[in-house]
């Protein structure tokens, strides 16, 4: 069963905007072009493990991917569900279940974990979500997955001015001893239960579930500590100009740990 905590967060219904702050967006973007040049092409068929309300899934079915995809909190599926009703080309489908334990038997062309990394805080549950994924990957087939940087972090607090907050600063040392984040008083601004990555151990993680890593990718690189960064992602033309920018250095290793967000992309062997 998914977290109380991180179930009571998501309840909150704050996932289904959050990527349309200017300030957040250039998460989205860069993660719609990492996938735009490592997607097979549609109509390849997707598995979204943890796709949320499917800011992910609902732009790549328009695009024509057959997308399913799949969630442990209710009411993201049923907010994919009204938005997949509403354009030209639907999801394929959009079902309630745990990364742990998928509710599908076939398998796809690729297969997303796009968050639910973020929130297994044990190995063994990390592990299952990736033997889950491979069960659901063709041979052949590619893995793109995210995880949150264990180094982002504490530049974040300062940027945002959280050191100050009750729990913050204590929270941060053993948060970059051990990966693992509990909110320390409940505080929305403070995210809910987490476990924040090394890129190395991304990497590993997909290597120990049987897949071939081809690329680990900085998202955003340092982008988001801009102190303007709204305002640039607002403006079309310096927009344009951060996320050149990042692609440009998006796999220099000594940039990949100041990104808040890493991905992995990883394929299976083509034979058994």
């Amino acid at each position: 069963m998914i977290d109380p905590e991180v179930l009571d967060f998501y309840n909150l219904g704050l996932e289904q905007e959050r990527l349309q702050d200017p300030r957040r967006s250039v998460e989205l973007r860069r993660t719609l072009d990492i996938l735009a040049r490592h997607l097979p092409q549609p109509p390849a068929t997707v598995l979204d493990i943890g796709g949320g309300p499917g800011a992910y899934a609902l732009p790549l079915t328009q695009e024509g991917y057959r997308v399913t995809l799949i969630d442990p909190v209710p009411l993201h599926i049923e907010q994919a569900n009204r938005a997949s009703a509403r354009q030209d080309r639907a999801l394929h489908r959009a079902l309630q279940g745990d990364a742990r334990c998928l509710p599908v038997e076939e398998q796809h062309d690729a297969v997303l974990l796009l968050g639910p990394l973020y929130h297994l805080t044990s190995e063994e549950d990390r592990a299952r979500a990736w033997q889950e994924a491979h069960r659901c990957l063709r041979p052949g087939g590619v893995v793109i997955a995210v995880a949150v940087s264990r180094f982002y972090a504490g530049w974040q607090a300062l940027a945002a001015n959280y050191m100050p907050l009750p729990g913050v600063a204590e929270g941060l040392a053993n948060q970059m001893a051990t990966g693992e984040y509990r909110n320390p008083s409940g505080d929305e601004r403070l995210w809910t239960t987490a476990y924040f990555h090394t890129p190395d151990e991304l990497a590993a993680e997909a290597r120990a579930a049987g897949l071939t890593v081809r690329s680990l990718i900085a998202v955003e690189g340092p982008a988001k500590l801009l102190g303007d960064i709204a305002d640039r992602m607002a403006d079309p033309e310096r927009r344009q100009h951060v996320l050149d920018v990042q692609r440009q250095i998006e796999e220099e290793r000594s940039i990949l740990g100041m990104s808040q967000h890493i991905v992995v992309v990883a394929q299976r062997a083509e034979t058994p």
